[in-house]
């Protein structure tokens, strides 16, 4: 059986059908059908191999800082004598990152290279290295090398240890002032609102165990919150003290604007994990209550004309009444709409509303 990270030679599609089909073509030998089905079944034996870590890497426009990368990545991934990979996303760099991944592919058959179309952004290529990865444990890290690869083992026996989710921590965070103090106050929210308590969310350092991430998909700048989405499905979440390294390469990715992105993401976080199966709680509540404001507004136009003398036409409460009523009652109609479409999703893909852990039998007496 092949080792991880083997590359077997290429196997032309037509090369397989003269060797399996009604007979060889006169251009293919015996010998080279022999070769083709070695190869093939090569192939399916590298294929049944799964790597035990699979460490991902999301990269844009960081080419002074790959060959620095590479070198500490394999210098770490080498020493933990697991079989492993390694998965570079190449989200739309504009400069020669790309090359440089693949000049580094080249010489080390652990790392496979995902090339973007364009540039869509952390969590899209972060998700995309979830989904290409084979590992039982996903471990994440930043290209910049502020993160320290030497922390990996670390994580890992963290994960060996019956954590699902080990989040990094950069307690002495080496960053701008502001940014800092930004990104803390961000933070205590994100832990207040979620319940998850974690000192740094925005730490790319981190090492999941797979079944904690099935099935689930990233979207906007949610990244960052695979901790509370893993929480929320019971797993076993903890965090880590990690090293930060100044950035020496490459400008940073984030600005002040994408705090109002998190926060609004969040918000989305919360809605999907407390009503994503009763939809009518939220949209019903609000029609309600809009509703509600509309009967008293009602009461009080009739209260002004009858004891006050005010006609109807000299208050907006009259307009505020009809208004309010109309929104109650669009809110409720697609709070229902947003059930239906719910129990669709739900039942079109086979999903349920639940996770099972596990399933404990007890033993069957003897009689």
């Amino acid at each position: 059986m092949s080792t991880i990270g083997y590359h077997a030679p290429i196997v032309s599609h037509q090369q397989m059908i003269d060797c399996v089909g009604d007979g060889p073509m006169e251009s293919t030998s015996t010998d080279d059908c022999k070769e083709s089905q070695d190869i093939a079944s090569t192939h399916r034996d590298a294929d049944v191999v799964a790597p035990r870590v699979s460490l991902i890497t999301p990269i844009f426009n960081e080419q002074e800082s790959i060959a620095r990368l590479v070198l500490a990545l394999r210098e770490v991934m080498d020493g933990l004598a697991l079989p492993y990979e390694v998965i570079a996303i190449d989200d739309g760099s504009e400069d020669d990152s790309l090359s440089s991944l693949l000049a580094a592919a080249s010489e080390w058959p652990e790392l496979r290279v995902v090339e973007f179309r364009r540039n869509y952004g952390q969590t899209a290529a972060m998700m995309a290295g979830i989904d290409e990865a084979r590992g039982e444990v996903i471990v994440a890290i930043d290209a910049d090398l502020q993160n320290d690869p030497s922390d990996i083992p670390r994580l890992l026996t963290l994960i060996d240890e019956g954590f699902d989710v080990v989040s990094g921590w950069r307690k002495r965070r080496q960053d701008e002032s502001s940014r800092m103090f930004v990104s803390r106050m961000a933070n205590r929210i994100i832990s207040r609102v979620s319940g998850v308590t974690l000192h740094d969310f925005g730490c790319t350092l981190k090492a999941y165990r797979r079944s904690v991430l099935d099935g689930m998909r990233l979207y906007g700048e949610m990244h960052r919150f695979v901790p509370i989405y893993a929480s929320w499905e019971g797993a076993k979440v903890t965090e880590l003290e990690v090293l930060h390294h100044p950035r020496t390469a490459g400008q940073s990715k984030y600005g002040m604007g994408r705090i109002l992105k998190v926060l609004l993401d969040l918000m989305v976080v919360l809605f999907f994990s407390r009503y994503l199966t009763k939809p009518i709680y939220v949209f019903g509540g609000f029609g309600l209550l809009a509703m509600m404001l509309s009967g008293l507004g009602f009461v009080a136009m009739l209260a002004l004309r009858i004891f006050g003398g005010v006609s109807f036409i000299e208050t907006p409460l009259p307009l505020m009444t009809s208004m309010m009523l109309l929104v109650g009652i669009l809110c409720i109609l697609m709070g229902l709409l947003a059930e239906i479409t719910v129990r669709t999703y739900f039942e079109s893909q086979g999903r349920t509303a639940y996770r099972i852990n596990a399933i404990h039998r007890g033993e069957m007496g003897n009689d």
